[in-house]
């Protein structure tokens, strides 16, 4: 065999860069992580929906925006074999409104409200808490337009930190005004920063004229330190949005939920209206947000359906895991059976007793193929099996079979047929 031979066979093949394995034993705080978030989520009235991973890339240039950096640098678009250009979804949000416009959802009774989790993808560079595949949890609220709809979405999203153990999270607070105030303010952005242009990052010159809020989304520092000073959009509100952000706040303050004020938030999607707002850690370093959302009155509209308001938010659930790994208690599933078994014969009685008991909602794992019995019991201890059941001839011909409670090393005789009673 050639070296080039040798080293074809031994190729080892890695997941792509940015995406990873979720693997037992973390799968399982995984896991605890979304039954939380299903069980609060559905006590407010919110119903799981799922959509696909793909979806036609328009739906994503129409809603996120064209000059953002999601659609501009992020997105995985592929043609598909008939020429149709289709994106794996970097967010939830825009594949929600087009299932809402799709199936009607707007003539049911409002407000129409669901979650949703699944995987996202972004090419970026790949950092702490944040990958090229990632997972998000997300809510949806369709056709209220009051701030009572967005105290609620924020308290619910406040709860649901505090019964995974998110310690130390802040919710930071803006209004980024309607299609109504947000002009005038643009207007004075592009003024503000009209002679700063040159010390600006190359994608905020050019988004300068077109879409100055993203200046202050920015991460770069030449851009952080240039906006010092910028206009703030609570100054240009219009009444309808001071009314509304007003509201909100005092609402919140009656829920005794705390929040900072942070007139740069604008978040990265131009889809938002009126109230965004972000949940932030400073244990996550400069990319601190575990969960953020808003409002979005328009988007509905903008994929033809009607005018619907409507709001959300979407939690990173690798952020999260960061953040609660140590504080959350997880119970490993571990067998409370374990058939071990002598000769071919109690093979099969073994297995017919497995399936009799799993059936019963019990745990079982049985011996595949020979090995002594002292082999097998170290093997139940192993996987921390709580009964060994053994079943050899005098098992079989007697009808009752040895169990030994390897927790409490208490051990006997039980009929076969009557096994549950040894831990009932």
């Amino acid at each position: 065999m050639t070296k080039k031979e040798k080293e074809k066979r031994q190729l080892k093949y890695n997941a792509p860069k940015g995406i990873h394995d979720i693997l037992p034993p973390d799968i399982y705080l995984w896991q605890k992580i979304e039954k939380i978030s299903k069980n609060l989520f559905e006590k407010y009235g919110y119903q799981e929906i799922r959509t696909p991973i793909i979806e036609h890339t328009d739906i994503f240039i129409r809603s996120i925006g064209e000059e953002t950096d999601i659609v501009e640098k992020e997105m995985y678009t592929f043609l598909d074999r008939a020429g149709r250009s289709l994106t794996l979804r970097p967010e939830g949000t825009a594949s929600v409104v087009r299932s809402f416009v799709e199936h009607n959802l707007n003539t049911l009774p409002t407000p129409q409200k669901f979650y949703y989790v699944g995987p996202m993808f972004r090419y970026e560079r790949p950092q702490k808490g944040r990958f090229r595949q990632f997972y998000q949890i997300g809510v949806e609220a369709f056709g209220e337009k009051g701030p009572l709809i967005d105290a609620e979405v924020i308290a619910m999203l406040v709860n649901f930190l505090n019964l995974i153990g998110c310690e130390n999270v802040n919710i930071e607070l803006n209004s980024i005004g309607c299609e109504t105030c947000r002009p005038l303010f643009k207007k004075e952005l592009i003024n503000f920063f009209s002679n700063k242009l040159s010390n600006l990052c190359t994608d905020c010159q050019r988004r300068h004229k077109t879409n100055p809020l993203r200046i202050l989304d920015c991460k770069v520092d030449g851009c952080i330190e240039n906006r010092q000073g910028a206009p703030m959009i609570s100054r240009y509100l219009c009444e309808n949005c001071t009314v509304h952000f007003e509201e909100l706040k005092n609402l919140l303050n009656n829920l005794n939920i705390p929040y900072t004020l942070n007139p740069e938030l604008v978040r990265g999607l131009d889809y938002y209206t009126k109230t965004t707002f972000e949940a932030t850690s400073n244990q996550l370093g400069a990319q601190k947000a575990v969960a953020a959302g808003g409002r979005y009155d328009k988007l509905v509209e903008e994929f033809g359906g009607p005018p619907t308001s409507a709001i959300g938010f979407a939690i990173g659930l690798e952020r999260i895991i960061t953040l609660t790994k140590e504080k959350l208690t997880i119970q490993y599933p571990d067998p409370l059976f374990f058939i071990a078994t002598i000769g071919k014969e109690a093979e099969m009685k073994g297995l017919i007793l497995a399936e009799n008991l799993r059936q019963k909602g019990y745990y079982v794992e049985i011996h595949y193929g020979n090995a002594s019995l002292k082999s097998q019991l170290r093997k139940a201890d192993r996987i921390n099996a709580k009964v060994v059941l053994i079943i050899g001839d005098e098992e079989l011909k007697s009808g009752k079979i040895k169990w030994k409670n390897l927790y409490t090393k208490e051990q006997g005789d039980v009929d076969i047929n009557a096994v549950v009673s040894i831990v009932s």
